[in-house]
């Protein structure tokens, strides 16, 4: 199984934006050239990148995979090297080869690999409302939380100025999905999204908090107890520390 990754161009951030909640990330170097990257030599660097939805995936299932990664090019656009490789189009990762077949989309990913690889349904609850609860989240990951973040971070990007006149509107969107999360965490265990261990629901939801709070797309006057604490528990899983040890992914 090959898995496809590359490193994002950085992204423009607020002041002291990587000073808030989780330490479990590090700061690292980045080669400057594109590089091919097979684990058994060590780990490749990555930026914030929801590959490391995959990745965490893989490491929950115990799936042996090479992981390959490049950088962007200036324009933020995918290599010609990345394309020819992982035979894609969209000019963007996790890419995922399996055989032959290749897919693309980290929700469409994930739903490849738990429902082709999880034989003991540890990562898809077999309850009928547990798993309809686990699809709301694995949707919202980027249906509700990415789509209504993202904007500020495109509008960074093109207009500091439009950025900040919008930046109050849409962080009461913002805050009103991490107002929805904190409460479904207080119905369940508030260790994991769905049941009592990691799913995929946990995977695919944790970088897109994570890359709220880090980059401070939100209120920045306002807390989410219960959502920290259910970072900081997902962090410690030793699959998710295998992934972020072997891609050097950090947000």
């Amino acid at each position: 199984m090959i898995f496809c990754a590359h490193r994002p161009v950085p992204i423009p951030v607020k002041r002291d934006a990587f000073q808030t909640l989780s330490a479990s990330f590090r700061f690292e170097g980045f080669f400057a050239k594109a590089l091919e990257h097979d684990l058994t030599r060590g780990p490749p660097p990555m930026k914030p990148s929801r590959s490391i939805r995959i990745a965490w995936l893989l490491e929950e299932l115990g799936l042996d995979y090479k992981l390959h990664t490049w950088d962007r090019e200036s324009s933020g656009l995918a290599p010609a090297e990345f394309k020819q490789f992982c035979e894609t189009h969209l000019e963007k990762a996790p890419v995922l080869k399996d055989g032959r077949l290749t897919l693309q989309e980290s929700g469409a990913i994930t739903e490849y690999l738990y429902e082709q690889y999880d034989d003991s349904h540890r990562l898809l609850p077999t309850d009928q409302a547990q798993r309809a609860k686990f699809r709301k989240f694995i949707h919202a990951a980027e249906g509700a939380f990415m789509v209504h973040c993202l904007p500020t971070v495109y509008n960074q990007r093109i207009d500091a100025t439009i950025a900040e006149k919008l930046a109050p509107s849409i962080e009461k969107i913002v805050a009103n999905d991490l107002d929805w999360l904190e409460a479904e965490l207080k119905k369940g265990d508030g260790r994991h999204l769905v049941g009592d261990q990691v799913t995929a629901a946990d995977t695919m939801v944790a970088f897109s908090v994570q890359f709220i709070f880090r980059m401070r797309l939100g209120p920045q006057n306002r807390r989410w107890n219960d959502i920290e604490a259910w970072l900081r528990n997902v962090e410690s899983e030793q699959a998710y520390q295998r992934a972020v040890a072997k891609t050097r992914h950090w947000l």
